[in-house]
């Protein structure tokens, strides 16, 4: 075997490795594209949660798309205003005032709604539902199995005994990252003032949905004709609250048959 061969092949591959990796680093050096410094500014203020609530998957992508495509800035609830205010300036705008909003779940029936079937799988809503939509005889119902509570960024949500989310207002920042992850769509987002609410998106008529459900709206009126500021209206038999009239002052609540009406 001629091993000189062997030898000066080998010299040669390493020498062409070598020259190869120094163009490829001069290459990159020359052709990388440089971020925008703004963005590192920007990135600092965010709240850092990376939570997605902002539609982005992470606070460097939303800290991207606030500098190169003009993302608004309030869509990341967990960042103080303040904070907010700072990547205003850092982006020569004003911050635009943004509504103020709460999370509540939109449903109280849990162990009071009846079961289609008693379901023994993987225990996560989303999984669950893909099995003739879950196992609650009610098409808008809470099946209680804690997607929500595992995708709280803040652990504020927990099953209560009743079989449906509770929201610890204190832990909450309103990030609505269980607002998306709900396959029921029931956690939503009302407004912060907001002093009652309906805890049922069930619009069927309310002989179908108290044959299933003991704290479901029936869609009666009543809630409507009592109050005292017409500040509630019924739309597709579920009531429909007028904040800026509402003055809180809870006889919705108190006259409700079904206790679908909650304070906030």
């Amino acid at each position: 075997m001629d091993y000189l061969i062997i030898v000066k092949s080998a010299t040669v591959l390493l020498v062409l490795g070598v020259v190869l990796s120094a163009v490829i680093v001069l290459l990159s050096k020359k052709l990388s594209i440089k971020d925008n410094p703004k963005i590192a500014e920007v990135r600092e203020y965010l709240s850092g949660a990376n939570c997605g609530a902002c539609g982005f998957p992470g606070c460097d992508a939303f800290a991207k798309a606030i500098v190169e495509n003009g993302a608004d800035i309030n869509a990341c609830t967990p960042t103080t205003e303040e904070k907010r205010k700072l990547i205003a300036a850092i982006m020569s705008k004003e911050l635009n005032a943004a509504e103020q909003t709460r999370v509540v779940v939109r449903c109280a029936g849990g162990n009071a709604c009846k079961d289609k079937y008693d379901y023994h799988g993987y225990g996560d809503c989303k999984s669950a539902e893909i099995l003739a939509g879950g196992r609650k005889s009610c098409y808008t119902g809470c099946l209680g199995q804690g997607t929500c509570v595992d995708a709280c960024p803040h652990n504020a949500i927990k099953i209560s005994k009743n079989g449906y989310p509770e929201i610890d207002g204190k832990k909450c920042s309103s990030c609505g990252v269980c607002t998306s992850n709900c396959p029921k769509l029931i956690v939503r987002r009302v407004r912060a003032s907001a002093k009652v609410y309906c805890a049922c998106r069930n619009k069927n008529k309310g002989r179908d949905v108290s044959e299933y459900c003991k704290k479901g709206c029936i869609g009666c009126t009543l809630c409507s004709k009592i109050c005292p500021e017409g500040a509630i209206t019924m739309q597709e038999n579920l009531p429909q609250f007028d904040y800026d009239k509402c003055n809180g002052c809870y006889k919705c609540v108190e006259k409700c048959p079904t206790k679908s009406i909650l304070k906030r």
